[in-house]
């Protein structure tokens, strides 16, 4: 065989190939791109802030969208989408959006990530992610609880929220970015319930 023959034959089975891999993911993260509002828009609450990894049903804890079909929104089918994946698994994708968009909110140090003095206190942060339906050209339907507990105080406060959030426009795009307002909404209601708890409000879930 001629080498310029083999250097075709060659060349046509690397475009062969390039032809049938498949494309390369899109990635997506939750973290929340409008500036945070200052400190004082949420009673100025500033200290330490630890947040415990995110509780998940199994389903959702994987780098991939898990997502609805609009026909389907009712039912249990939900797809996996491999081309169409969170910048880390999801558990930590949330995590880190909710630890750094509540900290920006209160003015606070995340110490989950960089520690604190000792002796310094500091709130613990717990979520659960309840619900998270999410559902393309539609929009993203998401359930959280959480608690915060005093390191001095053995007491907790339990809060939930639901968050529906709209989806503006059709494709993966548009319902990463409803996502990423939902965790954002989060943050900002945890804030405010972590202030109300340092004012000592009596309904610190009600901010």
């Amino acid at each position: 065989m001629s080498t310029i023959r083999a250097r075709g034959l060659a060349l046509a089975a690397a475009a062969l190939l390039a032809a049938c891999a498949s494309p390369a993911p899109q990635y997506y993260s939750l973290a929340d791109a409008e500036p945070a509002p200052p400190a004082a828009a949420t009673g100025g609450a500033t200290g330490y802030i630890e947040l415990a990894p995110i509780a998940m049903p199994e389903r959702f804890a994987r780098p991939q969208l898990v997502v609805r079909q609009k026909d389907a929104a009712a039912g249990p089918e939900v797809d996996i989408l491999e081309q169409h994946r969170w910048s880390s698994s999801f558990e930590n994708e949330l995590r880190d959006a909710l630890g750094s968009g509540i900290a920006r909110r209160l003015g606070a140090v995340d110490a989950t990530k960089g520690g604190r003095p000792r002796g310094q206190p500091v709130m613990r942060i717990a979520v659960q992610l309840r619900q998270f339906d999410a559902v393309e050209g539609s929009r993203v339907d998401a359930g959280f609880s959480w608690t915060l507990r005093r390191t001095e105080e053995g007491l907790a406060v339990s809060c939930q929220l639901s968050v529906p959030e709209p989806v503006e426009g059709r494709g993966i795009d548009a319902l990463a970015r409803g996502a990423q307002r939902a965790t954002a909404r989060l943050a900002g209601a945890i804030a405010r319930s972590v202030t109300a708890v340092q004012n000592n409000a009596a309904n610190p879930c009600q901010g």
